[in-house]
């Protein structure tokens, strides 16, 4: 007989709730949990799609090791002997910088992904670490940083409660949200205008997210920080700006105002491609609504000015009185997160406390660019990167310049990836460690819910039990942790979840503010509950943290663990996000640093992007419901219709260079060409064309049937990674200049 399963689901920042239907071990249906506390019943495509990427044939089911140039299947002892007698002697050798490490986007989409690359980058010791942050959002953590003193403390929009919406560069009809977790993020939208908000959509492509706005304006891509420059500046010259209960807890109002003068709408209408007067109206519109959040995403990230943009975000929420209010822009306080603090100065934020050994790129969160990966392999001399360890990682698709990259790949001394499949990343791998189907692993949102419209807790067990010949994701992390540390063979994997434990007991008992503090840490790790290590620490988190039963040293009769959890299937609601400041401030005033010196030193090249000369024809990415970055193309339930790797241009466009629907165009930029279908479509501006990411599955040595059959071309090869956001390290995806030239 069928039977169900409740499952969070993994394949967006949505983290939406399903039900999954099980005939045996193998996952038959999936359909939206009406009883999830959070999602209430709402699903999207790639939820419903969850069995057919459980059970894709192409998944690897076993390790594959490398012997005499090609990966062949081996045992999982087999496998972490490789990774043992590899590693450690490397570091050994040539020190912790010669191991490079490699977190893809998949990778917060787990709970091994969160719970064990921080004990991988501290037992190697090494500096060399990339993420896929430098490919997306890392610009939002800088600007969060600079502000709050905590690149983590990033507000996300009240979508239920404001008046008012402006979304730049943002299109979460499609993308479901990103750094604000919301299911059902288009009925949010539709029930703001329904309760008489208004919403206004910043994008140069006609979205279907623009298409449900009240107002849609498409100004030319990578303008965004200049049109934001301008929306502050008319608040600040009308004296339009109310910080009202900020004003306290924020300086640098007057440095802000004198910095952003000569941001006037007139000056940077040009810039925009957008009429002052609508400009300046917006900044009303914005500051006479009685409540506000102004949100941007991707598309003003991963541009030149990303992190100014993303700072400008944030400075106008603060000069309307919308930061930290109801309806406003609000800071989530996550189950498992640390637990609040009093408020006070704090450390702050640094940029650039060292920098990458080729090119000198600063250090941003403990991070480098992933786009001067290829450089610090393939560049000769000490500290250069010899082996690589990828998680959930696929940068020769995802970063600039791919066929850089894998040439770089193929000349590394040692590779290992955990990912469950050969594609045009792992290919390269000697050591090759496929995680189980998603049905088969527990979830819980460690860093979604820190980005999360509403405070809630959830937590999945298993849907299917582990089959015989497979290991738990947090187990293959566990022993590759191990592995690389010399102690393989000589510690059970538990023991890396044992000496976390002790780890955080014995910090947070040493703490005199702690209603822990003196207790024995070792007695506290013996109360902990759960079947697993990852549980244990689960639970851990919990009671350590802002809703926990702090192992019972406080009153709190109903508060948080994993069993008190576990009793919930569908997850715990914690309520709507409340005011969080000034306690979450961590700059060394203590106070909201308004116009932080990183952020003044970079004012002047933004000024000097009001005289520049504009590119005749730049390039957008975009996304599609569908689809996730490169690692959803292999289900054939998401394949196919209006999900197609092709270039949009606008019909005037297409008329001028001579290029026809559905013919094909050679399309230039610094890192290259590519030949790739045209699609004339009024849905992206003059002057603009675009083409998604996530594609080019047309290299040998892969194993990805279906993508492989319709391969599309990898838009990042169009760059050669040498155009980066200053602040941030992260790549320009968005509005790079480039030449179309059509194709017979």
């Amino acid at each position: 007989m069928p039977r169900t399963a409740p499952r969070i689901c993994p394949l967006c920042e949505a983290t939406c709730g399903l039900t999954l239907t099980i005939e045996g071990t193998t996952v038959t249906g999936a359909r939206g949990d009406r009883d999830d506390v959070f999602s209430r019943g709402f699903i999207c495509p790639k939820g419903a799609a969850f069995g057919a990427l459980d059970a894709d044939p192409d998944r690897l089911r076993t390790p594959l090791v490398r012997r005499a140039g090609r990966l062949r299947e081996a045992t999982w002892d087999e496998a972490y002997d490789a990774v043992a007698a590899a590693v450690p002697s490397l570091v050994r050798d040539h020190g912790p910088q010669s191991v490079g490490i490699v977190l893809g986007n998949p990778n917060v989409h787990t709970m091994a992904g969160a719970l064990y690359p921080p004990l991988l980058v501290n037992t190697l010791g090494t500096r060399n670490l990339f993420t896929a942050s430098t490919l997306d959002q890392m610009p939002k953590h800088v600007s969060s940083g600079l502000l709050f003193g905590d690149p983590f403390a990033i507000p996300v929009p009240d979508l239920d409660r404001t008046d008012f919406l402006l979304l730049v560069g943002a299109n979460p009809v499609e993308s479901n949200g990103s750094l604000c977790t919301a299911p059902d993020f288009p009925g949010k939208l539709k029930a703001l205008r329904a309760r008489g908000g208004t919403l206004v959509v910043v994008d140069p492509r006609r979205t279907r997210t623009a298409k449900l706005a009240d107002t849609h304006l498409a100004p030319r891509p990578g303008s965004d920080a200049l049109l934001l420059a301008a929306l502050a500046h008319t608040l600040l010259a009308e004296k339009l700006a109310d910080p009202g209960a900020l004003t306290e807890h924020t300086e640098g109002t007057r440095e802000l105002a004198d910095a952003l003068g000569s941001f006037t709408p007139e000056a940077v209408a040009p810039a925009c491609d957008l009429p002052a007067d609508r400009i300046r109206a917006l900044a009303r519109e914005l500051a006479a609504a009685p409540t506000a959040a102004v949100y941007g995403r991707i598309g003003s990230c991963t541009v030149e000015h990303g992190t100014l943009a993303s700072w400008l975000v944030d400075v106008l929420n603060i000069l309307t009185g919308n930061l930290d209010r109801p309806g406003g822009a609000l800071f989530p306080l996550p189950a498992a997160g640390p637990r609040p603090r009093p408020a006070g100065p704090g450390r702050g934020f640094a940029l650039g406390r060292w920098r990458s050994r080729v090119s000198g790129h600063p250090e941003v969160k403990s991070e480098l660019p992933t786009a001067a990966l290829a450089e610090e392999i393939e560049t000769p001399g000490e500290g250069r990167i010899r082996a690589l360890i990828a998680i959930a990682a696929n940068p020769v698709l995802s970063a600039p310049d791919g066929r850089r990259l894998d040439a770089a790949l193929a000349g590394l001394d040692f590779m290992v990836s955990v990912d469950p499949y050969l594609n045009e990343t792992s290919r390269h791998a000697h050591v090759v460690l496929p995680p189980p189907p998603p049905s088969q692993s527990a979830h819980h949102d460690f860093a979604f819910n820190g980005f999360a419209v509403r405070n809630q807790v959830r937590y999945t067990r298993p849907a299917v039990p582990l089959e015989a010949d497979r290991l738990d994701e947090c187990e293959i992390h566990a022993r590759l942790v191990l592995a690389v540390s010399g102690m393989h063979g000589s510690a059970p994997p538990s023991a890396v979840d044992d000496t976390a434990i002790q780890a955080a007991l014995a910090k947070e008992t040493a703490d005199r503010r702690s209603p822990l503090h003196g207790a024995d840490p070792a007695a506290l790790a013996g109360l902990l509950t759960g079947e697993s290590g990852p549980e244990r620490r689960l639970d851990l988190m919990l009671r350590l943290g802002p809703y926990g039963d702090l192992f019972g040293a406080a009153d709190r009769a109903d508060g948080l663990s994993l069993e008190r959890l576990l009793a919930h299937p569908h997850g715990i609601d914690l309520g709507p996000l409340r005011p969080r400041l000034p306690g979450l401030l961590r700059t060394r005033s203590g106070r909201i640093e308004l116009l932080p010196e990183p952020i003044a030193a970079e004012l002047p090249r933004l000024r000097a992007a009001l005289a520049a000369r504009p590119a005749a024809l730049v390039l957008v990415g975009r996304r599609h419901l569908r689809s996730n970055n490169s690692w959803l193309h292999n289900v054939p339930a998401l394949t196919g219709g209006s999900n197609r790797c092709t270039l949009q241009v606008h019909p005037a466009d297409a008329d001028r260079l001579g290029l026809a629907d559905g013919g094909r165009a050679r399309i230039t930029a610094d890192g290259g060409s590519l030949e790739v279908p045209v699609e004339v479509t009024d849905a992206v501006r003059t002057g603009v064309v675009s083409l998604p990411h996530g594609w080019g599955h047309d290299r040998d040595g892969t194993r990805l049937a279906v993508a492989g059959a319709d391969p599309g071309v990898n838009v990042n090869q169009l760059l050669d990674g040498t155009r980066l956001d200053p602040l941030s390290g992260t790549a320009v995806l968005n509005g790079f200049p480039v030449t179309l030239t059509p194709l017979p």
